[in-house]
């Protein structure tokens, strides 16, 4: 294993349990490669975070010069050999085997921008824009690692990252609005006469958490359709991933406000029931693929 995927795999250990659980499913080279993209798009949300300077420490205090330092490292990744720092030269590569457009890459950055300039959100199709930028770009880039040309897939492997986002966002309600952030529909709030404040989510609040894991169903759905246009092993993490992730949504579902009294997440055992559950999910999905239809979906933008 190179030095550079040594570094990576440190960051994804360190960054996420239930991605690095799903990633030991993936054959070696797809998991390698996936692996390396995460770094990147870790170290980019770090930086984003003032938590990973390098040799800038100066712009610990300004987030929108660390906005435009990453997307010119980034820019001279995928535009010249180099030398990179470990993460920038881990997008390099991966970008270059797979033939990645540099939009996409710019589209993640573009996501952190919309934080860094406090982009409020009005309706729902402004989040999944945010959603999209955030993760749903991410999905397209490890579908395209995972061997994924078909545009339809592409949209698929984007809904899994629009659905993983919108549970992310019903999760961390109250952690982001300590931060002042909000990243709810602002007209849902209104008619649901709902405001974002305390420790635990008033009940109209949580009517409008139920109604936006409601919303990310028909996203974990579409995912589920393009699982039998991935190599087997791949289609598994992915599976397993999606189960994971979907049970967070679950938790909040079954513990009502008091869920968020504490840190909603899944434990080690159950996660290891989701990934056996996952294996099942592909093999249903092999036996009988299941209808493609997207209508209604908000779909991403073509590169």
């Amino acid at each position: 294993m190179s030095d550079l995927v040594l570094t990576s795999q440190q960051a994804i250990t360190q960054g996420s349990q239930s991605f690095a659980t799903a990633a030991r499913l993936m054959p070696p080279g797809i998991r390698e490669d996936t692996v390396m993209l995460y770094a990147w798009c870790r170290h980019a949300d770090d930086v984003i975070d003032g938590q990973a300077l390098g040799s800038r420490p100066e712009l610990v205090d300004d987030p929108q010069a660390r906005l435009e330092d990453l997307r010119a490292e980034t820019l001279a990744a995928l535009n010249g050999p180099g030398p990179h720092a470990p993460p920038f030269a881990a997008l390099r590569q991966v970008a270059l085997r797979h033939d990645f457009p540099p939009e996409w890459p710019l589209d993640l950055i573009q996501g952190f921008a919309m934080d860094v300039e406090d982009r409020r959100y009005r309706s729902i199709g402004d989040v999944l824009d945010y959603s999209y930028h955030v993760a749903g770009v991410v999905g397209v880039m490890m579908a395209r690692v995972m061997g994924v040309r078909d545009d339809r897939v592409l949209d698929h492997a984007c809904d899994l990252g629009l659905a993983f986002q919108l549970t992310n966002i019903a999760r961390d309600v109250m952690d982001d609005a300590r931060i002042g952030r909000c990243y709810l529909p602002a007209d849902w709030l209104e008619e649901a006469g709902a405001t974002v404040e305390g420790d635990i989510p008033s009940p109209e609040l949580y009517a409008v958490i139920l109604r936006l894991l409601d919303t990310a169903e028909p996203y974990y759905a579409s995912a589920r359709q393009g699982l039998p246009a991935l190599p087997p092993r791949c289609a598994w993490s992915i599976a397993a991933a999606l189960r994971i992730y979907r049970a967070i949504g679950g938790r909040i579902r079954r513990g009502g406000p008091e869920a968020y009294r504490s840190r909603i997440s899944t434990s080690r055992a159950t996660k290891m029931g989701l990934l056996a559950a996952g294996g099942w999910d592909v093999a249903r999905t092999r036996i009988a693929r299941p209808a493609v239809d997207r209508a209604g979906l908000w779909t991403r933008p073509r590169h």
